[in-house]
């Protein structure tokens, strides 16, 4: 292999690291945008992209299948251990009984419960015709029913599986493609042309930013089936241009950015503790009113993101997602003329690496 195919993408890295520095702005502006225009018109573009684009990259990542058991190690068993975190915190530092619910994800733990389900459904899936818009049918359909949102977070898994798949579908040459100084341009005027929108027209104001959390029906966002598939397939459309638009614009050289997107995950998980705590401890985000005070959260949150990189809190959490589970050996013991059950053997081999 030659040294510039060892060499590593910036791209990719400073990718990574604006949409996590989005992500956690959009969670610590949650408690103040509804009445600061900033604030407003910052939550509304951010949440229109910002986790299809961060989904969008983990699907171009996900393109080697991983065993079940490699899946669990690295992404069922720290959501396990995440989600003590959240519970020892709520029940411990903030006296809070919210229970221990392992199927019903902690704040943006969702994300690890969502990426561990699509990557072992998807070799499944991709033997569909048409998955991708067999995909898109399953989240604008997922909208009518009346399940649990926050139950396996399986509205949510649903909504941006076509994300995930679309990242996967794409390659380092049709990405360059896409970075041609038309293209560019074309991006940058995208960009400010719907931000400018967000801030000046009025009738966005008669909608809820909830439309592209994915995790509501329609009739909880006041909506018929007709009205909010169309706003979904609206919302789809959107995602996809804008994420698109961004990879146009990323800096594709090494600089400040770079070395926060080789830790994104700890960033995602430090985060959302730390705003959980703060939001419930303390009333400083709800009274975030000027533009200057605005100005300083925005600081903070960027100050935040760069703080949790460090490389104590990565090696935690790569630790973590290489965590050795025990091999469970059985006696071997051969009954005459009888024959295990597929499943079972299947199941102990597949969970337990049981040479059967």
């Amino acid at each position: 292999m030659s040294n510039q195919t060892k060499q590593r993408d910036y791209l990719f890295d400073n990718y990574k690291a604006l949409l996590i520095i989005l992500v956690v702005i959009g969670h610590f502006i949650e408690p103040a945008y509804k009445n600061n225009t900033l604030l407003y018109t910052l939550k509304w573009l951010i949440f229109s992209f910002h986790m299809p684009a961060f989904i969008f990259i983990s699907g171009y990542f996900s393109k080697r299948e991983l065993s079940f058991g490699t899946l669990v190690r690295k992404l069922a068993v720290p959501y396990l251990i995440y989600e003590l975190f959240y519970y020892f915190m709520y029940t411990e530092l903030l006296n809070k009984d919210t229970g221990l619910y392992l199927l019903r994800p902690k704040f943006s733990l969702w994300y690890i419960m969502a990426l561990f389900i699509w990557r072992v459904i998807t070799p499944y899936v991709k033997r569909i015709p048409h998955y991708m818009l067999v995909s898109i049918a399953a989240g604008l359909l997922i909208g009518c029913s009346n399940m649990p949102n926050n139950f396996l977070s399986i509205p949510r898994i649903l909504v941006f599986y076509p994300f995930f798949l679309a990242g996967m579908n794409f390659d380092r040459e049709l990405i360059s493609k896409l970075r041609t100084p038309v293209k560019k341009t074309i991006a940058a005027i995208s960009f400010a042309a719907f931000t400018a929108f967000l801030a000046l027209a009025p009738a966005i104001r008669s909608y809820s930013v909830k439309i592209f959390y994915g995790r509501y029906n329609y009739d909880f966002l006041g909506q018929t089936f007709a009205e909010g598939m169309t706003i979904r397939l609206l919302c789809y459309g959107i995602g996809f241009f804008l994420t698109y638009a961004l990879i146009c614009l990323v800096p594709e050289k090494k600089n400040r950015l770079s070395y926060m997107g080789e830790r994104t995950m700890a960033i995602y998980l430090c985060h959302g503790l730390t705003y959980s705590y703060i939001k419930s401890a303390t009333d400083w985000l709800q009274n975030v009113n000027t533009i200057a005070e605005s100005l300083l959260l925005l600081t903070a949150c960027i100050f935040l993101s760069f703080a949790f990189s460090i490389p104590q809190l990565t090696t935690f959490t790569n630790q973590l997602a290489n965590i050795h589970l025990p091999k469970i050996t059985l006696p071997k013991k051969r009954v005459p003329n009888t024959r295990q059950p597929f499943i079972s053997n299947h199941l102990l081999k597949v969970l337990y690496g049981v040479k059967i």
